[in-house]
């Protein structure tokens, strides 16, 4: 049977699996295509790490490693649902949970010091952040909205926020010592193998990273932040908020950057607190309680304090508080602030989501107010600057006409800033670090002080011209023009521009319109041809491939959850991702409190159809390709009839949109001329589908109002998960008749 591997991830995704995964099995049955799944969720991830050393009936595969190495051959086909990038104070509740479920894993260690706690922290850090996709993406990335998708939004515009003249959002980003500004690059002449060395101010040297294997033609870059500097930038700031009566918010990646960002963080939450540092940093830190862990994990630990520390540490907080500025709120109603987690404020989602609310944040009051959004790295914080002032000059954007940016994104074989995880440092002493070739001369050098940050990332050579192909080939396909968003003045930018323009000249670009541009340039030129109806592609690298497909789809579609993501391996398999998860925790909360799960799926039934089609060729299965194309015009359907989960107890949830897909994915099969078998065996399967609508309809919306027990949070239980995910059991009994209609 020809195969499709179905990711199991984590939160909302997950549990819409539950429901979904059922269907899209009675379907591709008749198809002779068999669904399996692969965990990949952060429990399994976590457990996998361990396996080694767990008692045999708690071990299970390392099926991340698995994917990746199915990802590099022609067969692969995997569907790619989000999954958590975990922070420390994620994966700790992970373990926790786990923990409590009876597997014996290991407690989180602050600070290792023996090999085995050194060994177990080396364990937990390969689960932590962004671990999945650089494994899994073999290929470059074609994100895009589907047209029945953009129709539908133009049709039914989501809310806009109205934009002041007078707004005095704005964004702050540092204009000298940081990673942009102290960036070095050079391309490899041939094989090598590249170290990192620090070399202290004594001459004393300590190897930092022993070996990086880079091939010929590869891009490798080194930089640092400036921690003195980044103090500095971060002070002025929460002045300047506290001035201007603007709340004082700060936007990084502590998922995807899991080794710069929360170190960043950190610096914020010192900066806003520094009393509180002054006074009680020691004690803190000899609890264990880290400033990278966020306010709340301050807040929490607190409660293993005496009463006199205790309350000494709260009032310092509280004095800090009431002489800092404002601070933007994640949950107002909660207290829980900007500055409480690393990974609740993940800039890709929460700068979109305030250009959307008229550059506003949420203040303590649960009011809308104006904010300074800080972003210390000036490498893409320009992008969100022209946005903020495109619309203050401008106004809010108009769903109804405005084009639409698809993006065409490096990210093969974990090109650019994925692949500094394992090769970014916090600098423990003053000197210099050098990369190094094999020979032992230095490649680049960059002078640091304790404290700074150090990062090291790479983008191959056969990756970087994949994806100049593919924008090519996306510009010819759709009529688009497409424009290469590199900085000349940035020296990666600088290599990469070289080599565009040497595999530009090898293909056929008659007649296209592809540029190069700044980011700045290249936003502010987008931003006036989306005004304009005008539809342009994104060429990005990879982490402006995640800013862009979160800023215009949530500014053209109310979401990012809506995009098509198909990644084209280079091996010639396929990886088809279903959209970003960010705010997947809310949903599950819901679900939990009140059997509603607002989740919606059309992510999952997007990458299905498109995993079909890529079955149907490569497989030479043409009933794959019947398939799919009912499934698009079920989802149209979908989209039309309202049928997509609601916001509000009591109406149509995930379940029920899932429902309705699948009747509605029957009634075009059963309508379908291209295969007459098909068409006769789903017949009666449509009939009784819709002869049922409303019985189901009804199984659906009883169980909702009261709690449900799904047994974890990071790893439920499969059985409570399936009997909260599938309560018709109407439904469930159609689903078992269409396996044994073919």
């Amino acid at each position: 049977m020809a195969r499709i591997i179905y990711t199991h991830t984590d939160e909302a995704p997950m549990l819409a699996t539950a429901s979904f995964l059922p269907i899209l099995d009675a379907f591709s049955n008749t198809a002779g295509i068999d669904v399996t799944t692969r965990d990949i969720s952060l429990a399994g991830r976590i457990v996998a790490a361990f396996s080694d050393r767990l008692p045999e009936d708690q071990r299970e595969a390392d099926a991340l490693a698995e994917l990746g190495e199915l990802a590099k051959t022609p067969e692969a086909n995997i569907i790619k649902l989000p999954n958590i990038s975990a922070s420390v104070p994620q994966l700790k509740a992970a373990v926790a949970e786990l923990q409590g479920q009876g597997i014996s894993l290991p407690d989180y260690p602050e600070s290792p010091e023996t090999d085995e706690e050194k060994d177990v922290r080396a364990r937990y850090d390969s689960v932590k952040g962004s671990a999945v996709n650089p494994v899994l993406r073999e290929g470059n990335s074609d994100r895009r909205a589907p047209a029945a998708v953009k129709n539908f939004a133009k049709k039914h515009p989501h809310r806009m926020g109205e934009w002041s003249k007078d707004s005095r959002t704005s964004v702050a980003t540092m204009d000298a010592n940081d990673f942009r500004a102290n960036e070095k690059s050079v391309v490899a002449d041939g094989e090598d193998t590249l170290s990192i060395v620090h070399v202290g101010s004594d001459g004393a040297e300590t190897v930092l990273k022993p070996s990086i294997p880079v091939l010929d033609g590869e891009v490798v870059d080194s930089t640092v932040m400036r921690a003195e500097a980044l103090d500095a930038f971060l002070r002025e700031q929460v002045a300047a908020a506290k001035k201007q009566g603007v709340l004082f918010s700060v936007h990084l990646k502590a998922t995807m950057m899991k080794v710069s960002d929360p170190i960043l963080f950190g610096h914020a939450v010192r900066a806003m607190f520094p009393t509180l540092f002054d006074q009680f940093g020691d004690q803190l830190a000899a609890a264990g309680l880290s400033a990278n862990h966020g306010l709340g994990g301050i807040l929490t630990g607190l409660e293993e304090f005496d009463a006199e520390l205790r309350d000494g540490v709260r009032a310092v907080i509280d004095k800090d508080l009431a002489d800092g500025p404002d601070l933007a709120m994640v949950n107002s109603h909660k207290g829980i602030s900007n500055l409480h987690v690393p990974s609740d404020v993940i800039i890709d989602a929460s700068m979109p989501a305030m250009i959307r609310t008229s550059g506003h944040m949420w203040n303590s009051d649960d009011a809308e107010q104006d904010t300074l959004a800080v972003i210390p790295d000036s490498s893409y914080a320009g992008v969100y600057a022209a946005t903020v002032e495109d619309c203050q000059k401008n106004g809010a954007f108009d769903p109804t006409t405005m084009g639409t940016v698809p993006n065409v994104g490096l990210m093969a074989q974990k090109a650019e800033e994925y692949g500094s995880h394992d090769k970014t440092f916090e600098i423990a002493a003053d000197g210099q670090v050098e990369v190094r070739d094999a020979s032992g001369t230095a490649l680049m050098s960059q002078d640091v002080a304790t404290g700074d940050i150090f990062r090291v990332c790479q983008a191959k050579d056969a990756p970087i011209r994949d994806w100049v192909q593919l924008a090519v080939r996306r510009s010819r396909e759709s009529g688009m023009p497409a424009v290469f968003w590199l900085d000349e003045s940035r020296a990666h930018d600088r290599n990469l521009i070289e080599k565009v323009n040497t595999y530009l000249a090898e293909e056929d670009t008659e007649d296209l319109d592809i540029q190069i541009m700044s980011p700045v340039e290249a936003t502010k030129h987008t931003l006036a041809r989306v005004r304009r109806g005008e539809d342009t592609i994104s060429v990005t690298g990879n982490v402006l491939r995640d800013y862009l497909t979160d800023l215009f789809p949530i500014m053209e579609l109310g979401t990012s959850a809506k995009m098509l993501s198909v990644v084209p391996l280079m091996n010639g398999g396929g990886l088809f991702e279903t959209g970003a998860g960010g705010s997947a925790p809310k949903h599950v909360q819901q679900l939990i409190e009140e059997n509603y799960l607002r989740w919606d799926s059309l992510g999952e039934f997007l990458a299905l159809a498109e995993s079909l089609r890529h079955l149907a060729r490569t497989a030479d299965n043409a009933r794959a390709a019947v398939l799919a194309d009912a499934l698009d015009r079920a989802t149209e359907t979908l989209l039309n009839e309202g049928k997509s989960p609601q916001r509000k107890l009591g109406t149509i949830d995930n379940r029920g949109s899932h429902f309705y897909l699948a009747m509605y994915w029957a009634q075009e099969l059963a309508q379908q001329s291209e295969d007459t078998q098909l068409a006769e065996a789903f017949g009666p399967i449509a009939q009784e589908l819709t002869d049922s609508e409303a019985t189901i309809a009804e199984e659906l919306l009883a169980v909702q109002g009261s709690p449900a027990d799904i047994g974890g949070y990071y790893r439920p239980s499969d059985a409570k998960a399936d009997a909260v995910m599938r309560p018709s059991a109407t439904f469930n009994r159609i689903l078992e008749e269409i396996s044994a209609a073919l």
